[in-house]
């Protein structure tokens, strides 16, 4: 496993102009992180004077009423939607439907892309690794491998599916293909790269790199100019805020049933900002028993992130027990990028764990342990604004040194253009 050397977004230009190709089912203006984090990849391959062509779906992946326009250039990218390639989240028979059409339309429209040298896939849908896999031995093509999340461990994990059914051993052959076939495969922490590896091994081609913030859509933003505190009236409220896709591998159990034992706290707020399959617990909570001191709000505008995210004191980052190495915990890195503490509902070890231990930048409590969660709840409630305000500045300083935007994405696009880095 290799580790990157920074090197920022510039390139030289080569004389003339490869193409590459990007597969992802959500692609902005769907909120979708992975959309975006496509977007910020392929708007970079632009600059360094590739011709940048990607495949995503015609309608939204949360919400499928929404359409978007079937051809467009953003910031150089062409993009292309195709139809019938999303049908919504109400069950995995559907999700299932929908990447299965995107990735055969993936396939038929991708052999006969003009130009093209590099194909960059991720894990939305999951099964579209297979669109890469077919491409590339039609068209000989290089592959980089960007694994968001890891199915089938995802579906076992959370007891959809059986270890040994033909859906999980259809999808693990999947896996062996594409990491055997892709030139570089690109996990987003240690414990995802390990997963990687145990089912064949390629150390030899593997790096981590970790998501970046989005960080010129996220500052630090005082609460008293902050437009969202005041549009949302939480001017002298201390904000525990969940912020993003709330899925059921990110419980969040614990903390609802920790927070209706602090109701005795009248200026503490849980703030659940965002949607996901998980949301719908929150979202019934409220319908059903009305608490005091939870909220829900739904997506919020990339434009305008950086007053929702700075309206919070703390921000909620919860990882799943059985999640470790298959899904990432994407959200931290905005959380501090805005400068807040940061309280992990999550197992240790877990990449989170790995950036709180020894940094002091917020507080953890184990899934689960609903009287701790209380204390340190409480314990968040009785710290001063000066000490939480010390415990930000470390994370952004954290988000400066080693996870900015700049040298992540620039580490990226050399992997993309040119293959793993060695040492």
């Amino acid at each position: 496993m290799k580790n990157c050397h920074a090197s920022g977004d510039a390139s030289v230009v080569p004389s003339h102009q490869p193409t590459l190709l990007v597969l992802s089912q959500v692609y902005p203006p769907d909120p979708t992180a992975v959309g975006q984090y496509m977007h910020d990849a392929a708007a970079a391959m632009v600059r360094r004077g590739y011709r940048v062509l990607v495949y995503a779906s015609a309608r939204g992946y949360e919400d499928t009423s929404k359409t978007y326009a079937r051809r467009e250039t953003m910031d150089g990218v062409e993009v292309r939607r195709l139809p019938l390639s999303s049908f919504g989240k109400a069950s995995i028979l559907i999700r299932l439907v929908g990447g299965f059409s995107f990735t055969l339309q993936c396939i038929g429209r991708g052999v006969f892309t003009r130009g093209m040298t590099h194909v960059l896939v991720s894990t939305s849908p999951p099964m579209c690794p297979l669109a890469a896999v077919a491409i590339s031995l039609f068209r000989r093509v290089q592959i980089t491998y960007w694994a968001m999340d890891i199915n089938p461990d995802q579906m076992v994990a959370l007891g959809k599916i059986k270890p040994h059914s033909l859906s999980a051993r259809i999808f693990d052959w999947l896996n062996r293909r594409i990491l055997k076939r892709a030139r570089a495969v690109v996990a987003l922490d240690r414990f995802m790269a390990e997963r990687l590896n145990r089912k064949i091994d390629v150390a030899d081609k593997m790096v981590v790199i970790p998501p970046w913030p989005h960080q010129e859509h996220i500052e630090p933003v005082e609460h008293r100019a902050n437009p969202f505190s005041r549009e949302h009236a939480l001017d002298g409220k201390m904000v525990i805020m969940y912020s993003g896709n709330l899925s059921i591998a990110s419980p969040v159990t614990t903390i609802l049933q920790a927070a209706r034992r602090v109701e005795d706290l009248d200026d503490l707020l849980f703030l659940f900002v965002g949607g996901g399959l998980g949301k719908q617990e929150v979202d019934d909570l409220i319908a059903n028993q009305n608490p005091p001191n939870i909220r829900s709000l739904p997506y919020q505008p990339i434009e305008t992130l950086r007053y929702s995210l700075s309206a919070a004191d703390v921000h909620l980052v919860s990882v799943g027990e059985k999640m470790v190495g298959i899904c990432h915990p994407c959200k931290i890195y905005g959380s501090m990028a805005v400068s807040r503490p940061i309280f992990l509902l999550g197992p240790k070890p877990c990449h989170v764990w790995d950036i709180l231990e020894g940094n002091d930048i917020g507080w953890a409590v184990e899934d689960g342990n609903v009287e701790r969660a209380e204390q340190v709840i409480r314990e968040i409630h009785a710290t001063t604004q000066q000490a939480r305000t010390e415990m930000g500045r470390r994370a952004r300083q954290i988000i400066d040194q080693k996870f900015s935007m700049p040298s992540l994405r620039g580490q990226f696009c050399d992997v993309v253009e040119n293959g793993p880095i060695l040492d």
